[in-house]
């Protein structure tokens, strides 16, 4: 399974931007797919995530309102419109799987360490 992402750049605050994910070789059954970000000196966090199982989506509290995670499971491509950007926003996002034994609905958060693919990043700098 192969992850790339792309559509990062530099954008001014409060502006949008549209980040890409396409996955390739993906044949798994059960699974969760979603975005991490990580900015320099702070841990990776989950910012949005999606269940195979029964399509919830999970969304970091500080993007909720601003942020939308589109699946489109037939292409395999996931986005992630991010709206009212903040310099805070600012880091390389990741498109990561995690391959599930079985069904699991309801993310109520997302760990680092439950996903097993994970793509190259692209950067996403909010800055005037």
């Amino acid at each position: 399974l192969h992850l790339v992402e792309s559509g990062g750049g530099l954008v001014h605050p409060g502006g949008s931007l549209r980040i890409t994910c396409e996955a390739s070789g993906f044949t798994l059954e059960h699974y969760l797919i979603g975005w991490f970000r990580q900015a320099p000196g702070k841990e990776r966090e989950g910012v949005s995530g999606i269940s195979s199982a029964d399509g919830s989506i999970y969304y970091l509290e500080s993007t909720k309102g601003r942020f939308r995670l589109s699946w489109d499971d037939a292409k395999k491509t996931m986005f992630l419109q991010m709206n009212s950007l903040t310099p805070e926003d600012t880091a390389t996002y990741y498109c990561a799987v995690a391959d599930l034994p079985g069904p699991f609905g309801d993310i109520e958060s997302m760990a680092a360490s439950d996903y097993t693919y994970w793509g190259q990043g692209t950067q996403v700098t909010v800055s005037s």
